[in-house]
């Protein structure tokens, strides 16, 4: 295995990460899992123009809690920069997938930690409601958790501006940019604040 891949399992193991994740990868370790290993820390998960897409699981390379809260401070930091002296807004929305309503929380913790409101919708819907919600009230940007036509072992992110369509240039890049800034899991904020949660029926 690769030193550069060594030294991003030791920095889960050893940093801010809850420890059934840290157990999880000793585990992988343990059983020499070299190849599962290798695919889930060989890089980042990236976060391409839509955001981010992904097989669930550990490591830097795979959808989890850590990768979503990395795009969503990266998110939060962007929407700052472009609308100061505003109370920002975003609308969250996810479908039926493995993990969809828990990937949602962790993203609302995220932008509400970073004092940002929150509409959430309180269960299932389609991805053309959330760009209606985010238009109706007047939400700076959004965010829905689906993987689309991906199988079943696969979930995503989806970002959303204030016209409620998908990033597109130059905010694609910016945000890219800005989530790519953040070089350590202790540089984002999951500590949400409920009160700024509005649940939509």
């Amino acid at each position: 295995m690769e030193q550069e891949i060594k030294a991003k399992i030791d920095g889960w193991l050893k940093g801010s990460y809850d420890e059934e994740t840290k157990k999880t990868i000793q585990n992988l370790l343990d059983n020499q899992q070299t190849e599962e290993l290798i695919d889930s820390f060989y890089k980042d998960l990236e976060f391409g123009t839509g955001g981010l897409r992904g097989i669930m699981g550990v490591g830097s390379n795979r959808m989890n809690r850590y990768t979503i809260g990395t795009a969503t401070q990266g998110l939060a930091n962007y929407l700052k920069q472009n609308f100061p002296n505003t109370n920002l807004k975003v609308a969250i929305a996810h479908d039926s997938r493995n993990n969809s309503d828990l990937f949602t929380k962790v993203t609302a913790d995220v932008f509400t930690a970073n004092g940002i409101s929150v509409y959430l919708f309180e269960g299932l819907r389609p991805t053309p409601q959330l760009s209606y919600a985010i238009r109706e009230f007047g939400c700076q940007g959004g965010v829905v958790l689906t993987a689309s036509h991906n199988p079943k072992e696969y979930n995503g992110y989806k970002a959303y501006w204030n016209d409620g369509a998908q990033l597109i240039a130059p905010h694609d890049e910016n945000v890219i940019t800005e989530v790519q800034k953040i070089t350590s899991i202790d540089q984002v904020n999951f500590n949400g604040d409920d009160s700024l949660i509005t649940t939509l029926g």
